[in-house]
């Protein structure tokens, strides 16, 4: 019976990992290393505060950090990292998770992200673009004369294209 029980230990702790597809988990994946600083495979207040640095907002505070790292209970690996998306997830619209990913980029809350700073941060970061790539994205997202992004339409657009379809 210990390979039944090793199975059910595998199963209860990769649990999580049915509720997204490969291609999810493998973006995740990406942000995870993305934030994971140090690449010691788990997020800590460092990692976090770098991650916001280099995301251009320097005034996030010791609470902050520690409120965030607290929902993880513990430390937070890939494991419990998809957990809590997958909690936040389910409860969310995907239409208020986009907004909120691109809220990262807009402190001012303008609702618009500067073009080219975009362009460089999908050119330099992370599951790097080409810049083919870029401009093929840039080609379907409603860009005004500024060159900046509204990306609330552009959430609009990606949540509910199916409807068209």
């Amino acid at each position: 019976h210990g390979r039944a029980a090793a199975r059910r230990a595998q199963r209860g702790s990769s649990n999580i990992f049915s509720v997204f597809e490969q291609s999810q988990i493998q973006e995740f994946k990406e942000a995870f290393s993305c934030i994971d600083q140090n690449r010691d495979r788990i997020i800590t207040k460092a990692d976090l505060k770098e991650t916001y640095w280099q995301l251009g907002k320097t005034n996030v505070s010791d609470e902050e950090l520690e409120e965030m790292l607290k929902e993880g209970k513990g430390p937070i690996n890939f494991t419990v990292f998809l957990t809590l998306f997958g909690e936040k997830l389910n409860g969310t619209d995907p239409e208020e998770s986009i907004l909120n990913a691109f809220k990262v980029f807009d402190p001012a809350g303008t609702g618009t992200v500067n073009k080219d700073e975009f362009k460089q941060l999908l050119l330099t970061q992370a599951d790097k673009f080409s810049p083919e790539e870029v401009e093929q994205m840039f080609a379907v997202m409603p860009i005004d004369i500024s060159g900046n992004i509204d990306y609330k339409s552009l959430c609009y657009i990606i949540t509910h294209r199916d409807e068209k379809e």
